[in-house]
């Protein structure tokens, strides 16, 4: 029998050729993150599965549908379906809400979810997400979602809308629950069954079902927009000042009811038509009741999430400027042992002041060698042989314009190669601004 050793279904290989593209995305959501005050947290990929029941919601597709849940030793382990659960999780039991508050955090982590594949949806993903804990203020909702912008603004990312929603408090949705009983009741036995379930459990949930029957009975149903109470209604209102306020274009759009339990309140959405159905890059709000659901004490909080795959199909589409992949900086052409010594020696005293430097290690021939040199794109190379040890000098060529100049094979030998290479790379910037462009040694189209 055949052994089947290709990845699993829903998952993706990042190939070293792509790896730039994902550090640009979370170099600039880092960036961003920790100019507005938040510092990186690292959670398990794995938790007590009690933890997501409790949070996301037992009606909820996540939760009955897509969680990879293994029993060990008794004990019911889940792979991360989402970053917000874990996060406060660790924020809980590690003290950090007794510090000073609003407490910050972000994270970029995978996460997992037994759904079928398609372009933008994956069943191992990848999250860059924050969240923000102690804050009740209408400005800590327009601050988060400043942020995300932000970051979509840096990455130069465009034809994204912004969506905004109120889902309410436990007070008024309450009345909202009663609203979508009676009105799904008459069609009860058109629903899936699992939304036959959420009936009486939480009809909200039935909103965000992904059957199309479903989703069509769901088309004319009560909005929760009109059964908010008066301090929903007033928090909702101020939201949309500050947004105007900051600049932002947003849509108020009454359907939004994301799909996991524990939001309250402010809910939104980034989305965008060019990926496919699959659009919304990053989605977030509040979930006041959270933390005193895990067990602490009332402490109001928000957060989003960015789907890093999906960021990436869209900038992909729209060529949008990722950091230039890391290129060798000079290659060693040796010929004999004790070429290949002293490349050794230089090489790694280049490495030492963060170059990157590379020497034979097959025992191609020399002109293999220059063959190599151009295929990894070095931006030198330096041909070492038995005359050049003799004479302590050799000849470092600029594979870009062709240009040779003489090194001296001693201790100068760093300052030297620095100094050419700092030649080269103001060269470059000059040019660059002579035809208004960018910096190519920073991005890559």
């Amino acid at each position: 029998m055949a052994i089947n050793i290709k990845r699993p279904n829903g998952t993706e290989d990042v190939l070293p050729k792509d790896i730039h593209k994902w550090h640009t995305v979370e170099k600039i959501a880092r960036e961003t993150a920790e100019s507005f005050g938040f510092s990186e947290i690292r959670v398990p990929t794995f938790e007590n599965t009690d933890l997501f029941l409790r949070s996301v919601g037992e009606t909820t597709d996540v939760v009955q549908k897509e969680m990879y849940t293994v029993m060990a030793k008794e004990t019911k382990f889940t792979l991360r379906p989402e970053g917000t659960a874990g996060t406060i999780r660790a924020m809980l039991q590690n003290g950090l809400l007794n510090e000073a508050l609003p407490q910050r955090v972000f994270y970029i982590l995978s996460c997992f979810r037994h759904e079928r594949p398609q372009a933008g949806r994956l069943r191992e993903f990848h999250q860059f997400g924050l969240e923000m804990a102690g804050s009740q203020s209408p400005a800590a909702d327009a601050e988060v979602i400043s942020l995300a912008k932000k970051i979509l603004d840096r990455l130069e990312v465009k034809n994204i809308e912004l969506y905004i929603n109120s889902i309410g408090c436990p007070s008024c949705r309450a009345k909202y629950h009663e609203a979508l009983r009676s009105f799904f009741e008459a069609r009860k036995d058109e629903l899936c069954e699992t939304c036959q379930e959420r009936l009486a459990k939480n009809p909200m949930r039935i909103l965000d079902c992904k059957s199309p029957i479903c989703q069509e009975i769901g088309k004319n149903a009560p909005l929760i927009i009109d059964y908010l109470c008066e301090e929903c209604s007033g928090h909702f209102e101020k939201l949309k000042k500050y947004l105007t306020n900051l600049g932002i274009d947003y849509k108020v759009n009454p359907k939004i009811v994301r799909g996991l339990d524990y939001y309250t309140k402010t809910v939104f959405e980034f989305v965008t038509t060019e990926i496919g159905a699959q659009g919304t890059v990053c989605g977030g709000g509040r979930y006041d009741g959270l933390i005193e659901q895990l067990g602490g004490q009332h402490v109001p909080a928000l957060g989003f999430g960015m789907g890093i795959e999906r960021l990436l199909l869209v900038m992909d589409k729209q060529n949008c400027a990722y950091l230039s992949p890391k290129k060798c900086d000079i290659y060693f052409a040796t010929m004999g042992d004790a070429a290949l010594e002293k490349a050794m020696e230089f090489a790694g005293q280049l490495r030492e002041y963060g170059f990157y430097a590379e020497y034979d290690l097959m025992g191609r021939g020399l002109k293999a060698q220059m063959k190599y040199a151009n295929k990894i794109g070095a931006a030198f190379t330096m041909v070492l042989g038995d005359n050049e040890l003799e004479e302590k000098k050799a000849r470092l060529k600029d594979m870009e314009s062709g240009e040779e100049k003489e090194i001296l094979l001693n201790d100068q030998f760093i300052s030297s190669f620095d100094a050419a290479y700092f030649d080269k790379m103001m060269g470059s910037l000059e040019d660059q601004e002579l035809l208004g462009g960018q910096n190519n040694t920073e991005v890559n189209k």
